[in-house]
């Protein structure tokens, strides 16, 4: 189909209303340089990073929220980031930010690692009898909680689901993780059991859910926070999800605590890590780490490889082996260094 051609008006018409919004642009971005050259700003005060807007972050101090501008030495500000800002009219100016305690990252399009959030304290796991729980996948986010220094608790959703068919993978978790020192929660949304337990948990940490679409990480949200309506991605009938949220947003739980949403977190990869940080991160071979006979064993088929012996001496368990093992093979043959 060809293209209409405009007439003359019509192009002097369009061409005038684009020069207007790139004047308003500029109006706009001069006052967000002026504000941000101090202006008519109050004094410094510390304030938590709720979510962020592009060029702009929504900072929460004393109960009340406000939209700032940031400076651009401060690099990327994201929800969890504590900071020092300052309050202006009609929009603040963060000044500075607090060393982060933790940090969750996930590769951008361009192949960088972007942080999606900061200073989390727990990293909730949450599996549930469909889609089908695999040890693998599970033991890929206990590898990056590991390595992000966030302690991690499993969590075992939809309980009133469990059925003859499921109910074999849900008792290997329970049999498992435990034995590493990793807590297991169990809880079901639609009957309430175990929900205020979890509560109880999550009241005492900044907290995000991790894990497959599906597994029902927006409706745990909702029951345990009254009014915020996430969307939930419903089921297909090949048990498969959909993510549904969009921006990273710190919400708060009624009784205490937190909880940081956002796909960016539930969709975060191992790739960026080498093979030393992923076997450091499973925490029962850290024991037999350097005791092997050659120092570039590979845990294979090596002699004298220590935890080769312990997996035999069953001091080890082989799906934790196999999960490594594949984990290293995705990787795609890595630096070990």
């Amino acid at each position: 189909m060809s293209k209409r051609k405009l007439t003359r008006r019509q192009s002097w018409r369009i061409a005038k209303i684009q020069e207007e919004r790139s004047a308003r642009a500029a109006k706009r971005q001069g006052s967000a340089e002026e504000q941000l050259q101090e202006g008519d700003l109050g004094p410094e005060q510390h304030g938590l990073i709720i979510t962020h807007f592009g060029t702009q972050v929504l900072v929460e101090a004393n109960g009340e929220s406000k939209r700032c501008h940031f400076r651009a030495n401060l690099g990327s500000l994201v929800a969890g980031d504590q900071v020092v800002w300052r309050d202006g009219n009609p929009y603040g100016v963060v000044v500075a930010i607090q060393p982060r305690q933790s940090a969750l990252m996930r590769p951008d399009p361009y192949g960088d690692l972007k942080t999606v959030a900061a200073n989390i304290d727990r990293l909730v796991i949450v599996v549930a009898p469909y889609p089908e729980p695999h040890l693998n996948l599970i033991d890929r986010y206990l590898v990056a909680a590991e390595a992000s220094d966030i302690p991690p608790v499993i969590l075992i959703n939809k309980i009133d689901s469990i059925d003859e068919r499921s109910q074999n993978a849900i008792r290997a978790i329970e049999e498992l993780y435990p034995k590493l020192a990793y807590q297991v929660l169990r809880v079901s949304t639609h009957t309430g059991e175990g929900l205020d337990g979890l509560a109880n948990y999550l009241s005492e940490f900044t907290s995000a859910f991790v894990g497959q679409s599906g597994v029902g990480k927006s409706s745990l949200a909702n029951s345990l926070l009254p009014g915020i309506n996430l969307r939930v991605g419903a089921l297909s009938e090949r048990q498969t999800g959909s993510h549904t949220t969009t921006n990273a947003r710190l919400f708060h739980f009624p009784n205490g605590g937190h909880l940081i949403d956002s796909p960016g977190i539930r969709e975060f990869g191992l790739w960026h890590m080498s093979e030393g940080e992923i076997i450091e991160a499973f925490v029962e071979f850290r024991p037999f780490l350097g005791h092997c006979k050659f120092r570039d064993c590979s845990h294979n088929s090596e002699p004298g490889c220590a935890l080769l012996v312990a997996l035999e001496e069953g001091k080890l368990h082989t799906s934790r082996m196999a999960s490594y093992r594949q984990i290293i093979s995705d990787l795609g043959g890595k630096s070990r260094n």
